[in-house]
């Protein structure tokens, strides 16, 4: 749509502006309250970081809509802006299912909340997408399955939404990572929506782009104790529902596709391509920790950006290392679905092949330097130099 960018600027500064002058007050609420995250083994700041930063996402999300919204229905015709035609049964139910999720969040970042508790709201607010007819139908030839009855697409779909929900809530470990994650993931979705000119969901991607690149400015650049803060649960447990939402509805938007040249296989492989990186992740370290006999949430050091710290990576190196996967990936995925229509089949073959093989990299690699730390370790203890021994295998 021609109008796009000029109206969807205004969308990404407001939102962009809000967070900017919500997040220091909740700053100062926290110090004063102390309420911070809690420094343990796992975690890799410094300092007393507040953990509510998620707390302004949902508020500034909608501020965004209902102003900018309004303000498009008020002056452009129905022709240009196609906001009339927006499935207000989707939008209302994914709306409070992201009330819930919203709700939950803070209660776990201010009292806690146990996992089961949890899981059971995410199973709600998945449930409440499915029950406004947005389930996943077909499966496009994936292991040869097409079309799907509702007593399986539904439960698959909540499954769906609810492994997507996690995977940004368990791939928030290091400063900017998930929330980074997050804005390559709206723009990848906001380039197609803006193709499939869906509005709605346009505004409220670009919007989600203003939020989360305000929050990640002052998460990486922020100060311990004056600026900086962290997205919580409240913020993972949102962003991860609204993405799930927006991977779930181009899964599901092949009946709208009769005069365009995509088919309903392509938006499924782009739909997925977008988030493969945390939802991989998250499926690899399940997997382990249900092979070692434990929970798949217990905590551990097995994530992606855990390996890379290990190799001597920095945080800032360690995320911009992983956003570049994540990019070539996508890439990937897109060029052998879209241009050389290569079967959805080959290409999660392909998916699940890459990944593999670049996680055997890493962890050979983790596992060398590991041994390699444990030879400098029995030379100084020797000698009786500790202090010499950890400057050695920090220098490593």
């Amino acid at each position: 749509m021609e109008f796009s960018i000029l109206w969807y600027i205004p969308v990404f500064l407001v939102s962009l502006v809000f967070v900017a002058v919500v997040i220091p007050s909740i700053v100062k609420v926290a110090n004063k309250i102390n309420l911070f995250d809690v420094q343990d083994g796992r975690k890799v700041h410094k300092g007393n970081v507040p953990r509510l930063g998620g707390i302004s996402f949902l508020p500034a999300i909608l501020f965004t809509l209902l102003i900018v919204v309004a303000v498009m229905v008020r002056l452009l015709p129905p022709d240009i802006h196609g906001l009339y035609y927006v499935p207000m049964t989707e939008s209302m139910m994914a709306a409070a299912g992201c009330v819930l999720l919203y709700l939950a969040g803070i209660m776990d970042d201010v009292i806690g909340v146990s996992y089961g508790s949890k899981f059971i709201i995410q199973i709600l607010a998945a449930l409440l997408i499915c029950c406004s007819g947005l389930y996943i139908s077909d499966l496009y030839g994936i292991l040869g399955i097409h079309s799907l009855h509702p007593v399986i697409g539904v439960p698959l779909t909540i499954v769906i939404i609810v492994f997507i929900i996690n995977s940004i809530n368990l791939i928030d470990g290091i400063d900017g990572l998930a929330s980074g994650l997050c804005i390559l993931s709206c723009i990848g979705y906001a380039l197609m929506f803006n193709y499939l000119e869906m509005s709605m969901n346009l505004v409220l991607t670009v919007s989600m782009i203003g939020v989360l690149f305000m929050f990640y400015l002052y998460n990486t650049l922020g100060k311990p104790g004056k600026t900086k803060i962290f997205m919580g649960d409240t913020g993972s447990l949102t962003m991860g529902f609204i993405i799930a939402f927006f991977a779930i509805k181009l899964c599901c938007f092949n009946e709208f596709l009769e005069d365009e040249p995509l088919t309903g296989q392509m938006l499924f492989v782009y739909a997925i391509s977008v988030i493969f990186v945390p939802v991989m992740d998250v499926f690899r370290v399940f997997f382990a920790r249900i092979c070692d006999g434990r929970s798949p949430f217990y905590p551990d050091k097995r994530h992606i950006h855990h390996k890379f710290l290990a190799l001597g990576y920095t945080m800032r190196q360690t995320r911009w290392i992983i956003f570049a996967m994540s990019f070539a990936f996508f890439a990937m995925n897109v060029s052998l679905s879209f241009i050389a229509m290569v079967n959805i089949n080959v290409v999660i073959i392909a998916d699940i092949l890459a990944w593999i093989l670049l996680n055997m990299l890493i962890s050979s690699r983790v596992r060398r330097l590991q041994s390699q730390h444990n030879e400098i370790a029995e030379s100084f203890v020797d000698v009786g130099k500790p202090k010499l021994w950890l400057k050695g295998i920090w220098k490593r």
